[in-house]
């Protein structure tokens, strides 16, 4: 007989226990406040009873489509209630459902299509150029719906029924099952794929749901907040906070087309509570026009990532009446994993010192074990003495599945039980991780590594300067020296000698760029810098 008293006769049965899942948000949401708004999308609104039903229609059709556990669903659209309901209604079915990147051209939409297997493709028709040309190299030929949106100008028809016309075919009834597991599927996100092929990132039920549950208690949301989509719900399924909104009663303000007037009026309109996006928001934000503006009736929150942000970017944006929160993470821990958690001491520094600790990537999310910065090579911590530079390593619930049909890939990132993220960066001594580079950007110049990051802070405090971006350039004597590229703000004036003196009074002088070229920086769809074009530009030069 078992000598643990707590391992007999108390199993698991369907009384006490359910697998975790983000859908029961969205019933608990549409059960318990059915009449507050869930989506707003111009003209149109929805409230949770009616999202639920419009979710529930959308796995109808698709289960009557022979839609099912483990098939994968393709959505190309941005930020549109459509969007929003096909991560509650494909997930419904035990489909897991894959949002494309708008950018992506007809080949790397193609490879995707075919990668992942995909039966169906919801697809607004303003991509209609590049979905009609992947359709006519995918190898398999999967159903097409069409989302016809009025606020769309160019939208020529794609597939042969529209996605209002799919959803009058389902049963706003519909009885949904939970996943078999909580380790089912829920979603599929690729890797950019700036060095090969994309890498197909499999999300979990399990971990969906602790996401959600994260970004609702590590940011603080409340009940029924006013969420602004200007993050890409493409991009790590935005976040996961599709299913935090659900979570919370919150209501989502889709945005098409994001710009600084739309933002200001976004806000503006509907009284915007929250918002998250990359750095590229922060400076529709920063430099928009007098004109563009609308008076803020309250103090944004604003969940930033991606290249972390200079320190001299959050001082000008809190300025404008938005309160920075930092996170960090990658597609492959559920996008956010780590937040700059604020500490009421630091609330009496000075606005400079404040934005500087805010710029770091800071200590883990609740729900993930670990997140360290380590030797890649011995796998042991570095000191905590915010110098010691290592690799950025995750461990625990908010961590993918792996990489769909890769196990060599999936074999890598997890060698030695952890995630390795490919990030450099830094611990302080109390314990906030801060990013150095990633391992790939890093610049090695006579033997000393230099830090793209800092050099770029530097650069973003120049008074001229709007934007910077610093990559490697080959030198014969030194092997690399740093290259900056340099957006000057409208209207601002500075040469390449003066921006070089600048560098030469605030860095070490083996830091300086060599180069300064001033050129507009090329950007992915979340607005990140693709670096591996300008070390392309820096080799040519």
């Amino acid at each position: 007989m078992a000598r643990n008293i707590y391992a007999r006769d108390l199993d698991r049965n369907p009384a006490n226990f359910a697998p975790l899942t983000p859908l029961q948000f969205l019933e608990r949401s549409a059960s318990v406040y059915p009449g507050k708004l869930s989506v707003v999308h111009g003209p149109r609104r929805y409230t949770w009873s009616e999202t639920y039903r419009r979710c529930r229609q959308l796995a109808s059709a698709l289960e009557k489509n022979d839609i099912g556990v483990g098939d994968t669903v393709a959505i190309m659209a941005p930020n549109v209630p459509e969007m929003y309901e096909a991560h509650f209604g494909v997930p419904m079915v035990g489909a897991v459902l894959n949002s494309l990147n708008t950018r992506l051209d007809a080949a790397m939409l193609a490879f995707i299509l075919d990668h992942s297997e995909a039966k169906l493709v919801i697809v607004d028709r303003e991509y209609h150029r590049a979905m009609n040309e992947a359709l006519t190299l995918v190898k398999a030929k999967p159903i097409v719906i069409d989302i016809d949106d009025d606020q769309c100008d160019d939208r020529a028809p794609i597939g042969s029924i529209t996605y209002e016309d799919f959803l009058a075919e389902g049963d706003p009834e519909f009885s949904w099952q939970y996943p078999a597991h909580e380790w089912d599927a829920v979603s599929l996100n690729y890797t950019s794929g700036t060095t090969g092929d994309p890498k197909g990132v499999v999300y979990s039920h399990r971990g969906a749901t602790l996401s959600a549950y994260g970004n609702a208690t590590q940011w603080a949301m409340g009940m029924h907040p006013c969420y602004l989509w200007t993050l890409p719900m493409f991009h790590c399924n935005g976040w996961c906070f599709p299913w935090t909104l659900a979570l919370v009663a919150g209501t989502s303000v889709c945005l098409r087309r994001i710009s600084a007037r739309t933002i200001y009026d976004a806000i503006a309109d509907n009284d915007v509570t929250h918002m998250c996006g990359a750095p590229v928001i922060l400076g529709f934000i920063i430099n928009a026009a007098d004109e563009e503006r609308r008076p803020l009736t309250r103090t944004v929150e604003f969940m930033t990532a991606a290249a972390p942000p200079p320190a001299a970017v959050l001082e000008a944006v809190e300025r404008q009446g938005f309160h920075i929160t930092h996170v960090y993470g990658l597609t492959e821990v559920y996008g956010p994993a780590t937040i700059c958690a604020w500490d009421e001491a630091w609330d009496h520094l000075p606005s400079a010192e404040q934005a500087a600790l805010k710029a770091r990537q800071g200590v883990r999310y609740a729900a993930e074990d670990a997140v360290t910065v380590m030797d890649p090579e011995t796998m042991e911590p570095v000191p905590r003495d915010g110098t010691t530079m290592g690799e950025v390593f995750f461990r625990g619930n908010l961590v993918m599945k792996g990489y769909l049909k890769n196990p060599s890939a999936t074999q890598a990132a997890f060698a030695g039980g952890w995630f390795h993220s490919g990030d450099l960066g830094v611990i302080h001594p109390d314990g906030y991780i801060e990013l150095r580079d990633r391992s790939k950007d890093i610049i090695i110049s006579g033997g000393e590594n230099i830090s793209t990051i800092e050099v770029e802070g530097i650069l973003y405090k120049h008074p001229a300067v709007l934007e910077a971006a610093v990559v490697a350039r080959p030198d014969a004597k030194w092997g690399e020296t740093p290259c900056a590229f340099v957006v000057l703000k409208p209207g601002a004036s500075a040469t390449q000698d003066e921006i070089i003196a600048y560098c030469r009074a605030n860095m070490a002088s083996f830091k300086i760029p060599r180069s300064v070229v001033f050129r507009e920086l090329p950007k992915t769809s979340t607005g990140k810098v693709q670096k591996f074009v300008l070390r392309d530009w820096a080799k040519k030069l």
